[in-house]
């Protein structure tokens, strides 16, 4: 288990719709520990393989913020089948540090994915579930969260990352606080 750099926005990864995962291998397998491992070792909700610059399509999620360690999902080749309602909802991203905007969202959603040994497996999620669901299946899909505000936001904050960076590096209390915030 080795946590991996995170890849920042607009590194061309993010951009890039994942390939999917056609078989279970000893690199499969190891790209999920060190999905787990960067995902605390960041404090996150959950990380997509393109956020460590693997173009796959394989994703982790804890979010059970009350015991963290005990619900971790591992999905490939995650795709949503049903949705239900809307929800806005504040969103960080690991891969724009500092940056939080409020997202429109299915409130539920369901989802099939192959879990890490290949069965098929059906996750529904609401809240705090179904919003890193479907965050971590838009990097899958080549898209960030600056994809799903208005274009004058999306432009706004484009043009002051280019210009000035990130909005904030955050201390480890900061991070604390934004995980308690997208609970």
């Amino acid at each position: 288990m080795t946590a991996r750099e995170i890849v920042r926005y607009p590194a061309p990864v993010l951009s890039t719709p994942a390939e999917a995962v056609s078989e279970i291998t000893a690199e499969i397998e190891s790209l999920f520990d060190d999905l787990i491992a960067t995902m605390y070792a960041e404090n996150g909700v959950g990380v997509a393989a393109p956020q460590i610059g693997v173009g796959l399509r394989a994703i982790v999620i804890d979010a059970d913020i009350e015991n963290r360690g005990e619900r971790i999902l591992k999905l490939l080749n995650p795709e949503i089948v049903a949705t239900e309602g809307e929800v806005i909802w504040p969103e960080g991203c690991l891969s724009i540090p500092g940056l939080v905007l409020d997202v429109k969202r299915h409130a539920h959603v369901e989802v099939v994915a192959l879990d890490e040994i290949g069965r098929e497996i059906r996750v529904e999620g609401s809240s705090l579930l179904g919003v890193a669901l479907q965050h971590e299946i838009d990097h899958l899909d080549g898209k960030v969260m600056l994809d799903r505000v208005s274009a004058i936001k999306r432009a706004m904050w484009r043009k002051k990352i280019a210009k000035h960076g990130y909005p904030v590096e955050m201390a480890g209390s900061e991070k604390e606080e934004r995980k308690q915030a997208l609970g």
